[in-house]
């Protein structure tokens, strides 16, 4: 069975975004959870969808312009993402979006679906976000990994990851690693 793996990255306190709806600590939106060599499908809610379907549109078709949530020109590794998930099949978990730009979309309406789509053949899954979506699922008892990286700050104000999860969820430590400018990764096993 293929597995469901959330990657997020998150202040130390816990937000994934401040008070003005961003996280600005954030220098790069690539995937830098070492997810892309097991992957081959991506998985995101309805609500982020549009933002990030156009934010990755933008870096494909102008990769020298700045990014408009960071203000800075793509790293390489945002370059890189953006030519895989080119050609990555999409899923959007949405009761009500029903077309997308690329054509690599397809809109899944419940966890079930989500369930099914963990049964087919293929390498495991990378569930984007958002925060709702996250929670939802892991509520749900689909999502088999989470991995995490820490920003060293504390956002106070802003959006927490978890704060709309329902009930408590047990976490397995499987690894731990220290990245440049004080952040650390973390991947956690869900049971």
């Amino acid at each position: 069975m293929r597995k469901l793996i959330a990657g997020m990255k998150i202040s130390v306190d816990g937000k994934m975004e401040g008070p003005e709806g961003t996280a600005d600590w954030v220098e790069a939106w690539s995937e830098d959870y070492g997810l892309t060599p097991q992957i081959d499908a991506c998985l995101l809610g309805g609500g982020m969808y549009p933002g990030y379907e156009g934010y990755w549109t933008a870096i494909q078709n102008e990769p020298g312009t700045p990014a408009w949530i960071t203000g800075n020109a793509p790293t390489k590794a945002e370059l890189e993402w953006a030519s895989f998930i080119k050609k990555t099949p999409h899923y959007v978990l949405s009761n009500t979006l029903t077309a997308a730009q690329w054509p690599t979309t397809s809109f899944l309406r419940g966890p079930e679906q989500i369930a099914a789509l963990k049964q087919q053949p293929g390498k495991d899954i990378y569930l984007v976000g958002g925060a709702r979506t996250t929670t939802s699922l892991i509520d749900a008892g689909l999502v088999d990994e989470l991995r995490v990286i820490v920003y060293p700050l504390i956002a106070g104000e802003g959006k927490a990851l978890f704060a709309t999860i329902a009930r408590r969820h047990q976490l397995e430590l499987r690894k731990v690693g220290q990245l440049g400018n004080g952040r650390m990764n973390l991947t956690y096993g869900l049971s």
